[in-house]
C-alpha cells in the first residue's frame, strides 16, 4: 500500500503562527527602542548638571602647594542683600570689609566619621580638599573670613594632634592665636575657650564661630550677613545666621523667624522665635512650607563677654571653669595647671543646648536671615553633588584615569589608593578605596558609615580610624 501525501496545514494555523512570530519580533523591537529612549534620556538628564571639568590627584594637599594667602585691598565697596521671610530684600553697604574688634574663632574639631575611611581621626575632612580647588576645608574658610579680621585677630580652636598640620597648612595664623583643648567636649568648650582667651585680651572684644569643614558658595553674601550680625551683637545678643534652605532636609536643625528688629545698621535681623532638633520630613517640608524657618548652620556671632555670661546664667560651673582658664592662657605655666586641673570636668555639651536654645527662649538670640550657599559635607552624598562629573558617569574625587566605567550612572568614586577602580553596571554607588582600606556602600545609607565605623573599632583596628 503506498503511503499517503502529507496533508499541508490548513492555511489559517499558518497565518496564524506567522502572525504570532511578527508580534514577537514587533515586541522586542519595541523593548529595544524603548532601552534607546531610556538611554537618550539619561544622558540629557546627566547633561544638565554637567559642570566644568577639573582635575586632582587627590584630596589629600599636595606639600609643594603654595599655601601664602593672597592680599586683599584694605578699601573695598560691597553691596549683598541678605532674604527676610516675607521675601523682602534689605541691602546692607560697607565701604571697608575689615571690622574693627571683630575676632574670628574656627572650631576644628571631629573626625568626619560619615567620610570615613577618607576622613580620619588623625587627619579628619577640614584638613582634605574636597572641591578639588587646591584648598582644603579650614584653608578656604581662613580665606573667607580674613577679610573681615585680619590674621591678628583670627583664631583657631583645634586638639592637639591637629595643631601642627594645621600651622602648616595655614602658615599666617599665629601660634598665640591657635587655643589648644586638652581633649574634646564638643562646640560650648570650644568656643567658650576662645572667648575666654578673647575676653581677657580685650574686654570689649565681638567674636564670630564658624566651623572649619563647612563650604559657603557667594562669599560676598556671606560677608555682608557677617557684618549685620557683628552690629546686632554689639547691643548685646547672641546672634546666628540663618541659611535660605533649599530643600525640606531631615539632616539640620532649623531656625524659626521671630519679629524684626529695626536696626539700621542690620536692617535684615530679627528676633530667634525657637531653635528647632532635626526634623522628619514631613515636618521637615512644613517649616518650608511656611518661609518662616531656616537652617542652622551654627554660626554665631556675640561679644565674648556676653557668651561668658549667658553661660555663667545657664551652666554656671562650665563658666567659672572658662574664666579661670581664660585668665591664666597667656602664661604658659600657668596655663598647662589650670587645663590639666579644669578641663577634664567640663561637661561635654554643644552650644546650642547649652546657651542658644535656653537664650532663645528667653529672647536674648537674634538671627540675620542669608541667601548664601551652604553645605557641611555631612556625608559622602552631599560631597557627590559638590563634584563636577562627565556626562551619565559618577563624581571622581581624585586621578579620573584611575577610575574605569560602563554602564554606570551616579555614585562618588574616590580612588586614594592608586589603584584602577573598575565599574560595570552598577549605579549610586560610594566607593573609597584608600590604601590600607576599602569602603563600598550606596548613597541612600552613606550617612550609617559611622556604623562602620564603629564596628571598625569594636573589631580590633584603631589604626584604621
Amino acid at each position: 500500500m503506498s503511503s499517503m501525501a502529507a496533508t499541508p496545514a490548513p492555511a489559517s494555523v499558518n497565518d496564524m503562527f506567522q502572525t504570532i512570530l511578527d508580534m514577537m519580533h514587533k515586541s522586542n523591537q519595541d523593548v529595544e527602542d524603548l532601552k534607546s529612549e531610556l538611554a537618550q534620556l539619561r544622558l540629557s538628564n546627566a547633561s544638565l548638571e554637567q559642570q566644568p571639568q577639573m582635575r586632582a590627584k587627590s584630596p589629600f594637599l599636595a606639600p609643594g602647594f603654595p599655601t601664602t594667602i593672597p592680599a586683599f585691598p584694605s578699601q573695598q565697596s560691597y553691596h549683598s542683600p541678605s532674604p527676610l521671610g516675607d521675601n523682602m530684600l534689605s541691602a546692607y553697604t560697607r565701604s571697608s570689609k575689615d571690622i574693627p574688634g571683630f575676632y574670628v574663632v574656627i572650631p576644628a574639631g571631629g573626625a568626619g566619621t560619615r567620610l570615613w575611611p577618607l576622613s580620619r581621626e588623625g587627619h579628619p575632612k577640614f584638613l582634605l580638599d574636597l572641591t578639588l580647588k587646591g584648598r582644603s576645608l579650614i584653608q578656604a574658610t581662613w580665606d573667607r573670613l580674613i577679610p573681615l579680621s585680619s590674621p591678628a585677630r583670627t583664631t583657631v580652636v583645634a586638639g592637639p594632634s591637629h595643631v601642627k598640620s594645621i600651622c602648616e597648612q595655614i602658615p599666617d595664623l599665629s601660634m598665640d592665636n591657635i587655643f589648644c583643648e586638652p581633649g574634646p567636649k564638643d562646640s560650648m568648650a570650644a568656643i567658650g575657650l576662645a572667648a575666654a582667651v578673647l575676653a581677657e585680651r580685650d574686654p570689649d572684644a565681638v567674636i564670630g564661630s564658624f566651623a572649619a569643614d563647612h563650604m559657603i558658595s557667594g562669599d560676598d553674601a556671606f560677608l555682608s550677613a557677617v557684618a549685620e550680625a557683628v552690629e546686632v551683637a554689639k547691643k548685646g545678643l547672641l546672634v546666628t545666621i540663618g541659611i535660605a534652605p533649599s530643600h525640606p532636609s531631615t539632616g539640620f536643625g532649623y531656625i524659626r523667624l521671630g519679629d524684626k528688629l529695626g536696626y539700621s545698621e542690620a536692617p535684615n535681623a530679627r528676633m530667634v522665635d525657637s531653635f528647632k532638633e532635626k526634623p522628619d520630613a514631613r515636618t521637615a517640608a512644613s517649616y518650608i512650607g511656611t518661609g518662616k524657618y531656616r537652617w542652622n548652620a551654627g554660626m554665631f556671632v556675640t561679644k565674648a563677654s556676653v557668651l561668658l555670661e549667658l553661660l555663667h546664667e545657664y551652666k554656671p560651673e562650665m563658666a567659672e571653669g572658662l574664666r579661670k582658664i581664660g585668665k591664666a592662657w597667656d602664661n604658659v605655666q600657668e596655663r598647662e595647671r589650670v587645663l590639666a586641673e579644669i578641663w577634664p570636668k567640663l561637661e561635654k555639651i554643644p552650644i546650642d543646648n547649652a546657651v542658644a536654645e535656653p537664650a532663645a527662649a528667653d529672647k536674648k538670640v537674634a538671627v540675620v536671615p542669608a541667601t548664601f550657599g551652604w553645605d557641611d559635607v555631612g556625608d559622602f552624598s552631599s560631597l557627590a553633588d559638590l563634584l563636577p562629573a562627565e556626562q551619565n558617569q559618577p563624581r571622581i574625587l581624585g586621578d579620573n584615569s584611575l577610575v574605569l566605567t560602563e554602564q554606570v550612572y551616579g555614585g562618588i568614586v574616590v580612588p586614594g589608593s592608586g589603584r584602577l577602580i573598575s565599574c560595570l553596571g552598577v549605579d549610586d554607588l560610594v566607593i573609597v578605596d584608600m590604601p590600607d582600606t576599602l569602603l563600598i556602600t550606596t548613597r541612600a545609607r552613606c550617612q550609617e558609615v559611622k556604623r562602620v565605623v564603629k564596628k571598625v573599632r569594636e573589631a580590633g583596628w584603631p589604626n584604621l580610624l
